[in-house]
């Protein structure tokens, strides 16, 4: 089994033999939950790339690891860098899009405000809910043992996300009625691709046309219509696999 990730405020100044302590809830979950002990293995993390993977040498308290380091893993910049725009889901299940995105291996998450989604982040609501979708791909990026956590960017709005499109190099909006097939469309071997995933009402076709005037075409999945917190999955996924990030 792979070591486990934590996430550190910075590791700059490190080098192997150097001792880094793992304090606050990062150390109190190490030590407290995970109950790690001295002659482990761990892997510490700014989530920005840089690693630090060591060796327990103690456990102090409830909230403190003292870990050697033994070596510098990094992850670097992925190529082609993959974004997804995802239309706020309803309920939890817009957290639950970050969580599997992140496990799979997405760049960036862009939270869309579109004219058909029920759930609309305004305030105080819509601060609380873009804390929770950081959180969780800060919490999902360590489970999957990823150096590089996917950044979550503010919400968006239908200009900005056509703005975004438009400076792609690869530019999709999901669309069941798609005449190509993702799975087909020519790819870029470097830059960027981003990627539209409607709310459960679909995109609405005020919308289609500012993102087509961007340069963002429709493409289709497969025969099934899923749901649009599982669509960024699988077409992350798809992706991946067919630009050799997954080789």
């Amino acid at each position: 089994m792979t070591a486990p990730v934590f996430v550190v405020g910075s590791l700059d100044g490190v080098r192997p033999g150097t001792t880094v302590t793992l304090d606050g809830p990062e150390g109190r979950h190490a030590v407290s939950v995970r109950r790690l002990t001295p002659g482990e293995e761990v892997v510490l993390t700014d989530g920005r790339g840089s690693g630090a993977s060591g060796t327990v040498l103690a456990a102090e308290g409830r909230d403190r690891l003292v870990v050697e380091v033994a070596a510098l893993p990094a992850e670097p910049e992925p190529v082609p860098r993959i974004t997804v725009v995802q239309a706020l889901p309803k309920g939890d299940r817009g957290e639950l899009a970050v969580e599997t995105m992140t496990e799979t291996g997405v760049d960036a998450v862009v939270p869309w405000a579109a004219a058909r989604c029920i759930t609309q982040w305004r305030g105080d609501r819509g601060a609380k809910s873009l804390a929770k979708w950081r959180s969780t791909a800060r919490e999902a990026g360590k489970q999957a043992r990823r150096l590089r956590f996917p950044e979550i960017a503010d919400a968006a709005t239908t200009k900005q996300v056509a703005a975004l499109l438009a400076q792609a190099d690869f530019a999709a909006v999901l669309h069941e009625e798609g005449a190509e097939p993702l799975a087909t469309a020519a790819l870029p071997a470097e830059g960027s691709i981003v990627l539209v995933v409607g709310p459960e009402g679909g995109v609405s076709p005020e919308e289609s046309a500012v993102f087509a005037q961007a340069g963002a075409r429709p493409y289709r999945l497969g025969r099934s219509v899923l749901r649009t917190s599982t669509a960024g999955t699988a077409a992350v996924a798809l992706l991946l696999g067919r630009t050799g990030r997954w080789s």
